[in-house]
């Protein structure tokens, strides 16, 4: 309740300063429910901090959270809602199916992973490396089948940022889709630790080596698999419906050698989720930043071996 309180006094004061008096109401809409992620992870991170460590972590957690949807929102609202003559206009279905496709997506990768990792821990093993590996893989692959034709299936954000780097996503949707994804790996987190309080780490990403090592392992790791997704992605249509299936084993491939070492995560909102729910910050940057930087690596790689044109032409405006 306090939560939808400060929710709503967040979007009237910005809907205020940013001094639009008429929105159009499939823009406040779309401000709502990106920022209604926000709400829906903030509360259940909430859940888990009260589960975990009592009543003063709470309130300490909904300032934070009340903070960062206020100036989420003004980021929002001042580049959606405020017109410009040189960008189209937004379109609800256009914009929100692809949203909520990469929110359920990355809630299920995370969901499964990570709840893979947890339940190895609280089983005693039964899980295996193997099985964690093979679940981080075939989660991806199963999302690609389900959600691919909605919003390309990215449930990552540095493989978003690779596609704008490569210039086949549009800088405009980049936002909503980093919220989208982060949204939905602290929702899984929060579930995770709701029901699993007793467990430590939630499956958090943390080198057993140096963090130097980790991070150069994160980089090429990403690199890697964004060179794949990249080629996967580009040619003809027979090669697209195997792109899940190639996808998927490149990621359960990595997860399986160089996962013992540095966790193998390559996604950044894999990692936030369980370090932010489970409050383990200390090596949180490396996935954050690693997994970028492969990504934009793999990009040249791609130029290196695909026809002229395939990461340099510009995207076309989506018709949103």
């Amino acid at each position: 309740m306090t939560l939808d309180r400060c929710f709503d006094g967040c979007l009237t004061l910005t809907k205020i300063s940013a001094g639009q008096s008429h929105i159009p109401q499939q823009r406040w809409a779309f401000v709502r429910l990106a920022l209604g992620f926000l709400q829906i992870a903030g509360a259940t991170a909430s859940l888990g901090l009260l589960v975990q460590l009592g009543p003063v972590p709470l309130v300490i957690g909904t300032v934070f959270v009340t903070g960062v949807i206020s100036a989420t929102s003004a980021v929002l609202f001042r580049w959606l809602c405020v017109d410009s003559p040189d960008r189209p206009p937004l379109g609800w279905p256009s914009i929100m199916k692809p949203c909520l496709a990469e929110f359920f997506g990355t809630f299920a990768l995370v969901f499964a992973g990570t709840g893979a990792i947890v339940i190895n821990e609280a089983s005693g093993g039964v899980v295996s490396h193997v099985g964690i590996a093979l679940t981080f893989g075939l989660v991806v692959l199963a999302m690609i089948y389900t959600v691919g034709e909605v919003s390309g299936a990215h449930l990552n954000p540095a493989v978003t940022l690779g596609f704008w780097a490569a210039r086949r996503f549009p800088a405009r949707l980049i936002a909503p889709y980093l919220a989208s994804q982060c949204a939905g790996a602290l929702t899984a987190s929060g579930a995770l630790r709701l029901l699993f309080p007793q467990d430590r780490l939630l499956g958090a990403t943390l080198p057993a080596g140096s963090a130097m090592q980790s991070f150069l392992l994160e980089v090429i790791l990403t690199a890697m698999l964004m060179f794949v997704i990249l080629n996967v992605s580009t040619g003809a249509k027979e090669k697209g419906l195997t792109a899940g299936i190639v996808i998927g084993a490149v990621i359960a491939l990595e997860a399986l050698f160089a996962g013992p070492i540095c966790g193998a995560s390559m996604n950044p909102a894999r990692s936030l989720g369980p370090a932010l729910v489970a409050d383990h910050l200390e090596s949180l940057w490396i996935y954050l930043v690693a997994p970028v930087v492969g990504a934009i690596l793999a990009v040249g790689g791609c130029r290196c071996v695909q026809a002229d044109g395939c990461c340099s032409n510009p995207v076309p405006k989506p018709a949103l």
